[in-house]
């Protein structure tokens, strides 16, 4: 069975993935640890321990974290992390990268910490990015951002909606993922919906109509103390 078939049926009671939010210091520490075997894997473990390190972003009040697990063995094995800008605020990567003032004018939200085990099934992160429009399309944010580290990453940004936002090839150091250069993608949520759905996108339906029961911490905020340190994206 291909990925696309598998995702149409993904919300079946047979489902081996569920999508949560994390809310416990228990959930927030399978999170970290999600996060040190991905960035250990790719970026070398010093890297991967700083990811690991307490995240006060985490528990900043409006920030979501979530995770995928495994439903038959209770494993995490994604996360990713939605940082809406509050009333007035910015987002981490408006520290190095000035977006436009049709996107700033909007509501928007940040996303970083995507992270998958080594080795998992793909469709961990079709999961986590549905999981993610859907929270937009609860919360009413319009535009989201997002940072790639090399051109793989890109590609699979890209397949998932988002745009270019730099100049072709251009990579940007950002200061909250240890000056590490990134690719800056953008999206319009709104939009690419619309577009998917005019020209009979094979994702459309799993990412936009298809509502699975293991969502519903998306539908509230979660008050957290507010963070105190630099992070990694």
């Amino acid at each position: 069975m291909g990925t696309l078939a598998k995702a149409k049926s993904s919300c079946t009671p047979s489902l081996d993935l569920e999508v949560r939010v994390a809310v416990s210091d228990d959930e927030l520490a399978q999170a970290g640890g999600v996060r040190e075997a991905a960035y250990g894997h790719h970026l070398g473990q010093a890297v991967a321990n700083f990811a690991m390190s307490a995240d006060p972003l985490d528990r900043a009040p409006g920030t979501v974290v979530l995770l995928c697990l495994d439903k038959a063995t209770g494993q995490a094995i994604g996360t990713v992390r939605i940082q809406p800008a509050g009333m007035g605020g910015t987002l981490l990567i408006e520290r190095s990268v000035i977006l436009p003032r049709q996107l700033v004018a909007q509501s928007r939200a940040e996303v970083t910490r995507l992270a998958v085990l080594p080795g998992a099934s793909s469709l961990v992160r079709l999961h986590l990015m549905r999981a993610i429009y859907q929270y937009c399309e609860t919360h009413g944010i319009h535009w989201l951002v997002i940072a790639a580290r090399n051109e793989a990453l890109s590609r699979s940004y890209r397949h998932l909606g988002f745009k270019d936002f730099l100049a072709p090839g251009q990579m940007v150091p950002l200061t909250h993922a240890g000056n590490l250069p990134h690719f800056v993608f953008t999206m319009d949520v709104r939009a690419t919906k619309d577009e998917w759905c005019r020209q009979g996108h094979r994702l459309h339906a799993f990412m936009f109509e298809e509502t699975c029961e293991d969502l519903p911490g998306l539908r509230r905020e979660v008050a957290r103390p507010a963070p105190t340190q630099r992070l990694v994206a």
